[in-house]
């Protein structure tokens, strides 16, 4: 019995895997992990795996990378924790400051979660309080994008629209209303992205127009619809967004805790819209993929609107055990150092165009309805007829044949339906983004044959 397969069978006696149906691995290899380094996973038979995905979207600058694992064993000498009501330290402040300087005008205040799904339960309470605490009682409702992900406990699954999470848990959760998305994959032939993006947001309009009333707020992955696909808009739609959420008086909450931290080729994606959001949610490459840590941040009129005597209680109490947890903080500052000091954005902006280049062929590819880009993400969509983009129904599982050829070949491309994505550590070299376009091709070739 080899190491990986004295490993997995430890593993399946006493671990339940999230988004699995464990039934899969009496088939399904598992990959059990020994070290990281790079971009590179090795698990404990030697093989070893381009984490193409940044494991599962976290990873920024490699695993095991030296500067960051510094700055953690410096502060793990100095404070591992301290609760964050009524005590501080010196780290949680650093990078709050950090943040307000970097995010778009108007993001003030740092409110600190542990994961990104708690962040959107933060800010959805704290838009809903906001409006309650100034006398407007009746904003209780959010809108939200067909198609979106925000996470997976019940107030972040009620405002999200992939029915794959959502359906199962429908009874639990509160109603929300729903906008068609921009995703510009269903344009019409000729028609550009900007177009087709600012044809959709007449939708967003009239529900804004007839319910401002009782809505507290519109939620969106600002760009890029992750979860959903990877499906991806136009920036103009969020300038439009904004300018309608100010006339109706309607918060908007940016949820950029997969595409923040340059993942589309600016630090935050709201930078392309050139417009700041009411709540800005980031989690996922705020640490780097070391730690669990998330926030939201806010303006100092959302902040006002809690600051009042303790007798009226209009304070927000919303808290987790771990909330600004001083070794997140501390390696998510060595982050930010990283993108001070190595032009990251500029150096990604080269990536990127080696990614559109090295892909660019499948789309001639007679089962490939789209190669799309944002930035460092970059997605590749497989149809059964490239014409009518008629999809392969999802029970063949098309994708994972391309998740299984990739391991075969040295990289984690783990799918998103019949949608394989490229969404790298910022330290992936153009050598090794044209490996993985080959690997790529390779599988969506044998994926697709009859």
């Amino acid at each position: 019995m080899s190491n990986n397969q004295q490993i997995t069978r430890r593993d399946l006696s006493v671990l339940w895997h999230p988004c699995t149906q464990m039934k899969d691995h009496e088939w399904l290899p598992m990959i059990p992990i020994r070290r990281g380094e790079g971009v590179w996973l090795e698990d404990f038979d030697g093989n070893r795996y381009i984490d193409a995905v940044s494991s599962w979207w976290v990873n920024l600058f490699g695993h095991a990378n030296p500067r960051i694992n510094a700055a953690l064993k410096a502060q793990v000498d100095q404070l591992e924790h301290v609760m964050l009501a009524g005590f501080s330290h010196e780290p949680a402040i650093q990078l709050a400051e950090k943040l307000v300087e970097l995010t778009p005008p108007g993001m003030e205040r740092c409110f600190y979660v542990d994961n990104g799904s708690s962040a959107i339960e933060a800010a959805l309470k704290m838009s809903y309080h906001s409006w309650r605490n100034q006398g407007y009682k009746g904003k209780h409702r959010f809108v939200t994008l067909s198609n979106s992900y925000h996470g997976e406990t019940l107030g972040a699954l009620a405002v999200g629209d992939v029915s794959l999470y959502k359906e199962t848990y429908e009874p639990l959760l509160m109603e929300v209303f729903t906008a068609p998305s921009p995703d510009c994959f269903d344009r019409e032939a000729g028609e550009s992205w900007e177009d087709y993006s600012v044809r959709r947001f007449a939708d967003m309009e009239a529900l804004l127009a007839e319910h401002h009333k009782e809505i507290s707020a519109v939620i969106v992955e600002p760009l890029v619809q992750c979860a959903g696909g990877m499906r991806m808009y136009h920036p103009t739609y969020l300038k439009l967004l904004r300018e309608a959420c100010d006339r109706y008086q309607v918060h908007l909450i940016a949820d950029e805790i997969a595409v923040g931290f340059g993942r589309t080729g600016t630090l935050f994606a709201c930078e392309q819209a050139q417009i700041s959001p009411d709540f800005l949610c980031l989690s996922k490459g705020l640490t780097a993929g070391y730690l669990p840590l998330s926030l939201v941040l806010t303006s100092e009129s959302v902040y006002q609107s809690f600051y009042d005597n303790y007798e009226n209680l209009t304070a927000f109490l919303h808290s987790h055990s771990y909330t600004g947890n001083p070794l997140g903080c501390a390696v998510a500052l060595a982050s930010l150092e990283i993108f001070d000091q190595d032009q990251v954005i500029e150096n990604n902006r080269q990536l990127a165009r080696v990614m559109a280049e090295a892909t660019a062929h499948l789309n001639d590819h007679p089962h490939v309805a789209e190669v799309r880009q944002h930035g460092m993400i970059l997605a590749i969509e497989m149809v059964k007829d490239k014409a009518s983009r008629t999809p392969f129904p999802w029970q063949e599982r098309r994708g994972l044949r391309v998740y299984q050829h990739a391991l075969s070949q040295g990289a984690l491309l783990r799918p998103l339906g019949n949608v394989t994505y490229f969404m790298p550590p910022y330290v992936i070299t153009p050598e090794q983004i044209r490996e993985l376009a080959r690997i790529a091709t390779e599988g969506i070739d044998l994926a697709t044959r009859d």
